[in-house]
């Protein structure tokens, strides 16, 4: 069995890391590992979309999965999530995709752009292949949007909110959706939530909490995997 772990950042993967046994460092993006018969791919893509987008890309053209995962942490938009929640998003939006109308935003799905052109699954991605994981299971399960700029500014919080009504904000879910769709890979994406979407405040995050939780799960899940 083969496992792709994408992760933004090491930080975000460090303790799973660290779990696994190291068969294999290729470079600062790429490690191979093994936890018992299971052989589990590291992928450190970067922050954001293009970063994302590229890196998963040129992964998945020269390797096959069974499982990909994506593990990261994520803004809340849902104050009924806790600081330290980990959750499974279900369908990601890249929320800045669109365009202005003068005081008003089109969103892409109303730019009426030929499907010939575009795929527009890119911009509202849904996870059409879930895996079936007693540990993802018992997640809740969320919405999320994908953004180039963190929200942190009432009006435009308050904007998004009434666009896209999400859960929580990363700056890579949606292209990972994406292609695990397009490349037919049973995939989820795993979040843990650091902070809320608000005016910005680092004191009021808890990123040491929310990266314990979801090394935790991460584990669980990968023990579970079959």
């Amino acid at each position: 069995m083969r496992i792709l772990l994408v992760s933004a950042t090491f930080g975000e993967t460090k303790i799973v890391y660290n779990k696994l046994k190291l068969i294999e460092k290729k470079d600062g993006f790429f490690s191979r590992h093994q936890l018992g018969k299971k052989e589990i791919d590291i992928l450190i893509t970067g922050v954001g979309i293009a970063s994302t987008a590229y890196q998963l890309g040129k992964i998945l053209s020269t390797n096959k999965y069974d499982f990909a995962i994506n593990f990261g942490i994520a803004g809340s938009f849902n104050k009924s999530l806790k600081l330290g929640d980990v959750v499974n998003v279900e369908s990601d939006i890249i929320s800045e995709l669109g365009a202005e109308n003068e005081n008003s935003f089109l969103k892409f799905n109303e730019l009426n752009l030929s499907k010939n052109i575009i795929d527009k699954s890119i911009w509202n991605s849904k996870n059409k292949n879930k895996i079936s994981n007693i540990e993802i299971l018992k997640l809740p399960k969320v919405n999320g949007i994908t953004v180039n700029t963190v929200h942190a500014n009432k009006n435009s919080i308050n904007k998004v909110i009434e666009l896209y009504k999400p859960d929580i904000e990363t700056m890579e879910g949606a292209p990972f959706l994406h292609i695990c769709n397009t490349e037919k890979i049973k995939c989820a994406q795993i979040r843990s939530i650091s902070n809320y979407v608000e005016e910005r405040n680092i004191d009021n995050w808890k990123i040491d909490l929310a990266i314990k939780n979801l090394n935790d799960v991460a584990l669980k899940i990968l023990n579970t995997l079959c």
